[in-house]
Formats: structure tokens, C-alpha cells, sequence
């Protein structure tokens, strides 16, 4: 959570539970004095300055490209470099007097500034046409800046242009499996690790889902059902957030937690997909060709094991619930070819069961949006079900009255079993 919305909510029980005589006065004093100052926030007059220093790169650049054929070109390349001599410049006088957002938007346009550059340059000297080296090289830039700063910003665009970088590779070469971007992505990840960010992680975590995505739209050539292969990329970040999680370092606990959610919810819009795909499934894919590469159910294996791993270190029985719904995704792609003649019940019934274990995983382990995930994966298979399919309307209709009664009678037993307190 952030930094001042905890502050306030400790805040806020220090003051009851003293009322109440829980702690003692100079308890909660200490516990104040414990904790370590906040960092200032963005107020008006930064989110005015960040503004206006946009506005006057914008204006720099608009006049820049409005003479740029009439520039010699040694004095275009001293102009790209000065732009980012300059924000350098500013960015470290920002840091030093203790102004860390517009320092980091200073290295930020910096990183923008240098790809442009990068750009420009060759298209001035007619270099080769490999944009996704361009872009390759533009990423390294922007990680270097990250690196040397400690710039946020930099990271995004260092992702950003490796994200490029890979679905450029992945267009020009679908054959081959582009697996150096994960060199690149272990890189960012090992500074979102180092820097105790939670920015960082979330940058992280989204930078992995275009790999994926475009990993599976290339094995879609080859006849592959895309929906399966994003099902078993969720279940490993969701799974090896879980594990991360759980290591006993706050850096692992916070970058885990993260990259968790991330997977969470990629498992929910997976669930979704594979309910709306399946006249795709079983009208167009051919029996001779597998829906998915074995390094793909690997990686979904993994998942699974990653989270039961988790859960035997934390005894948290919501992560063997998160387990459960991580292998109920990935146990409905092989029944949905054996049920090809018609429609795949059991597949329908798998879904729903691990989107309703996603939910009370959260709400056992009290996280969030895992139960928002959760509702939100039930909401998309029940819609899928009901609309996204050809077929009979009445049998979806007595399908989905079935499972309805089975989860009251499973919610019954289970508010009977439980203990009155836990209720």
C-alpha cells in the first residue's frame, strides 16, 4: 500500500486503541518515533512545474522538427546531444536540492531525447533498417539511465523499447522463440528487487505481458490456441509472485506481491478468453497439432508448483486455493478437444470453480484484488457462457442453474462447518 494512505490508517488505530487502553500512551509514542519520515509528495506547484517543463520540451522539439532539413547535420547531432546534456543537467541539480519527481522526469526525457536520437541519426546517415536493434540499443540506453539515477521514468522507457524491441523480433522471425527478452526482463526485475520499489515492480510485472501475448499470437500461426498459452504464462507469474512472496526479505515480499496480482488478474482475463474462444477451438484447430508447446505446460506446471511451494512455507490456505485455481485453468484446456462433438461442461465447471477459489483465496489471505480478480474472472466465464457461444440457450441456462445451486449447498456446508468468530 502507499506510504501515506498507511500512515493514516496507523495513524488512526494508534489513536483508538489508545482511547481504549490497548497500548499505553508512550507505546504509540515509540511506535511514532519508530517509523521513518515521509517522502514529500507531488504538490500543485510540481505538478505545474512538470507541465511546463513538458510544454517547453514539446515547443523545443516542434521548432527543432520544423527546420530540421534546414539544420546541418553536425549541428543537429550537437542540438540531440546538448537536449540531453541539459536534462542531465537539471535532473542532478533537482536531485541535489531534494526535488527526486522532477529530477526523475529530467532522466526520464533524457532517455526519450537519446532514443530520438538514435532515430535521427540514422536516418540522417542511412544506417540499416533494424528497427528492433534501434530499439534494443535505445532500451539498454534508458536502463543505463535507470541505473546511474535511480530514475522510475527511465525504467518505464528502458521497458517500453525492450517491450518493442521483442514483438519486432517475434514479427521478423516467427519461427524462433524469442527468449532474450527474459535476459532483459530478469535485468529489470533485479532492479525493481535492489530498489525496494513498488513502482518498479509494477513496471516490471506489465512489461512481461507483451512477451506473452506476442509469443502466443506467433504460435497462433501454427495452428496453436493463443488463449492456452497466455493460461500458462498467468499460472507462472501468479505462481512465482506467490513464491517471491513468500521468501522472508521485504524487497522478495514486495516485488512478489506484486508480480501476484499481476498474475491474479491475467489469470481471471485468461479464463474469460478461453470461455469466448471456443468456437475458434473447436471449429478451426485441426486435431494433428497440439494447443499448446510442452515449454508452455511446463511453465503452467511450474506455476502450480510454485504456488503450492508458497503456500507450505507461508500455511496460508488461501495460497492452496490460489493453487487450486491455477490448475483448474490449465486442467480445462486438454478437456475442451475431448469434448469437441459439443459443448465442454466440464471445462465450463472447472472455470467457474477456479475463478470462485481465486475469490476465497482472497478473502482467506485478506488480499484484495485477488478477490476483485477473482469477481471479475466469474463475471467474464458467466458471460462467455451465456453469450459468446453457439448452441443451445436453454442447456447453457439449466448449466448455469446447476452450478448456482451447487455453490449455495457448498455455501451452507461451509458456514456450518466454519467457526461462528471466523464467519
Amino acid at each position: 500500500m502507499f506510504d501515506k494512505a498507511y500512515r493514516q490508517r496507523l495513524e488512526a488505530d494508534l489513536a483508538q486503541w489508545e482511547a481504549e487502553g490497548v497500548i499505553a500512551p508512550a507505546a504509540s509514542a515509540s511506535i511514532r518515533n519508530a517509523l521513518p519520515p515521509l517522502s514529500p509528495g507531488i504538490n500543485i506547484a510540481v505538478i505545474v512545474a512538470i507541465v511546463g517543463g513538458l510544454l517547453i520540451a514539446a515547443a523545443f522539439l516542434a521548432f527543432v522538427a520544423a527546420h530540421w532539413t534546414e539544420i546541418a547535420r553536425l549541428l543537429r547531432f550537437a542540438i540531440l546531444l546538448a537536449g540531453m546534456i541539459v536534462a542531465g543537467g537539471l535532473g542532478a541539480w533537482f536531485a541535489a536540492t531534494g526535488r527526486s519527481v522532477l529530477a526523475d522526469l529530467c532522466a526520464s526525457i533524457g532517455a526519450i531525447v537519446f532514443g530520438a536520437g538514435i532515430a535521427l541519426v540514422g536516418q540522417m546517415y542511412h544506417l540499416g533498417d533494424d528497427f528492433a536493434g534501434g530499439m534494443l540499443l535505445w532500451s539498454i540506453g534508458a536502463f543505463a539511465t535507470a541505473l546511474l539515477t535511480g530514475s522510475r521514468g527511465a525504467l518505464a522507457v528502458g521497458l517500453v523499447a525492450a517491450c518493442f524491441w521483442t514483438c519486432m523480433r517475434v514479427y521478423d522471425a516467427p519461427d524462433v522463440l524469442h527468449l532474450p527478452f527474459l535476459a532483459v526482463w530478469l535485468i529489470a526485475a533485479a532492479v525493481a528487487f535492489a530498489w525496494n520499489s513498488r513502482v518498479a515492480a509494477h513496471l516490471v510485472a506489465s512489461a512481461m505481458l507483451p512477451w506473452w501475448i506476442a509469443t502466443s499470437i506467433r504460435f497462433d500461426l501454427d495452428g496453436m490456441q493463443p488463449s492456452f498459452l497466455l493460461a500458462d504464462g498467468a499460472a507462472l507469474l501468479f505462481g512465482a509472485g506467490l513464491a517471491i512472496a513468500a521468501a522472508p526479505s521485504p524487497r522478495a515480499q514486495r516485488l512478489g506481491s506484486v508480480l501476484s496480482i499481476y498474475g491474479a488478474f491475467s489469470l481471471a482475463a485468461v479464463a474469460s478468453l478461453e470461455v469466448m474462444t471456443i468456437d475458434d477451438i473447436i471449429r478451426f484447430r485441426t486435431d494433428t497439432v497440439p494447443a499448446q508447446p510442452h515449454w508452455a505446460i511446463l511453465c503452467g506446471v511450474a506455476g502450480v508448483v510454485l504456488a503450492l511451494a508458497s503456500a507450505g512455507v507461508t500455511r496460508r490456505a488461501g495460497e492452496i486455493l490460489a493453487a487450486c485455481a491455477i490448475g483448474l485453468v490449465l486442467v480445462a484446456a486438454p478437456i475442451w478437444p475431448v469434448s469437441a462433438a459439443g459443448e465442454p461442461w466440464f471445462a465450463y465447471a472447472a472455470l467457474l470453480c477456479a475463478m470462485l477459489c481465486l475469490v476465497v483465496s482472497g478473502v482467506l489471505d485478506d488480499v484484495s484484488p485477488r478477490i476483485v480478480a477473482g469477481w471479475l474472472g466469474i463475471a467474464g466465464v458467466i458471460a462467455g457462457i451465456t453469450w459468446a457461444v453457439k448452441g443451445s440457450l436453454l442447456r447453457r441456462s439449466a448449466f448455469l442453474a446447476v452450478a448456482g445451486v451447487i455453490a449455495v449447498v457448498f455455501a451452507t456446508a461451509l458456514n456450518r462447518m466454519l467457526p461462528r468468530a471466523g464467519r
